[in-house]
């Protein structure tokens, strides 16, 4: 029987790589293909399957365009926001991501922000490498401690109760805004909101932690409901920002810092945050561990390999 043929149109870690030409008759892009690309070689190659990333926007247009022997699209993250699931789904192509897998180091690196943002690591940094050579007093260049402070989470799922956790181990309240009130297992005390507009003020620290789509939600309004010094961290998307709003925020001082991993255009992001010594900068790396995006490139594979097998996917979205 011969090996399922599949385009590989994202560049994985080399374990995946070698995995996917091992157990499929693989074409392997050399650089992540955008959508003309990816169409143009599934084509070519006769792909009964796709593995892509974000840089491959598979809208409706795009979708309708692949060969009919595409049986299977499988996203090497867990957003899958680059693409239409529902187009596909509608000309029977599976779609699959990557959850849990990810989980644990998103949180990391978001919990990390967090700790950069309140302690001015940034600035810090900065200074160390300028050479230091000045005296600080007991007044000077202050943070915001982080512990037993209250920590406001919107998007409750794997990652943001991941977040939670570990504020737990800082002595953090935990609130949350999320569509549906968590059972009391997966709650573990932290405090609902069903009202974003009524969490917000309650946040010294917020925490995105859900998928984009729809309205923008951090606006001018919703960042004035925060209570002055408070700081933002985003490692969700940055689609859910209006990012002027939150300039706006840091400039005036009514934020205190922000720590970022997600902007509106990547990778050529509002290079404006740079600027600003009270924002600490990630360039979209929060799942960047060799352990998780193995795991990611693999659990990607499983899927491929199940559903040309034909089984059901692991991961469907």
């Amino acid at each position: 029987m011969a090996a399922p043929r599949l385009l590989l149109a994202r560049r994985v870690t080399p374990a995946a790589e070698d995995r996917a030409r091992r157990e499929f008759d693989a074409l392997v892009a050399d650089h992540d293909l955008d959508a003309e690309e990816t169409i143009e070689a599934a084509t070519r190659h006769r792909a009964d399957a796709l593995l892509i990333g974000s840089p491959c926007k598979l809208d409706a247009a795009a979708i309708n365009r692949l060969p009919d022997y595409v049986k299977v699209i499988a996203n090497a993250s867990v957003g899958y926001d680059h693409m239409d699931a529902d187009a596909a789904k509608a000309r029977g192509i599976i779609v699959t991501n990557t959850p849990d897998v990810l989980t644990d180091c998103t949180a990391d690196l978001a919990f990390m922000l967090l700790l950069a943002a309140c302690r001015r690591a940034h600035e810090y940094d900065a200074m160390m490498r300028q050479g230091w050579g000045i005296r600080m007093g007991l007044a000077d260049w202050l943070g915001v401690k982080p512990s037993g402070k209250t920590l406001g989470i919107v998007g409750m799922g794997r990652i943001g109760r991941a977040m939670a956790q570990r504020a737990r181990g800082f002595g953090m309240r935990v609130l949350y805004h999320n569509r549906h009130r968590l059972p009391d297992d997966l709650e573990q005390g932290a405090e609902y909101f069903e009202s974003l507009e009524a969490m917000l003020p309650h946040c010294q620290i917020l925490s995105l932690h859900l998928p984009a789509g729809g309205a923008t939600l951090m606006t001018r309004d919703a960042f004035a409901l925060l209570p002055k010094g408070a700081v933002f961290v985003n490692t969700a998307r940055g689609a859910l920002v209006d990012e002027d709003a939150l300039l706006e925020a840091l400039k005036s001082g009514h934020l205190f810092a922000a720590g970022l991993d997600v902007f509106r255009k990547e990778p050529d992001f509002d290079r404006r945050f740079a600027e600003l010594p009270n924002v600490f900068l990630t360039p979209h790396m929060a799942s960047a561990t060799q352990e998780t995006r193995d795991a990611m490139g693999m659990l990607a594979l499983d899927n491929i390999a199940a559903v040309c097998a034909g089984r059901e996917a692991l991961t469907p979205v």
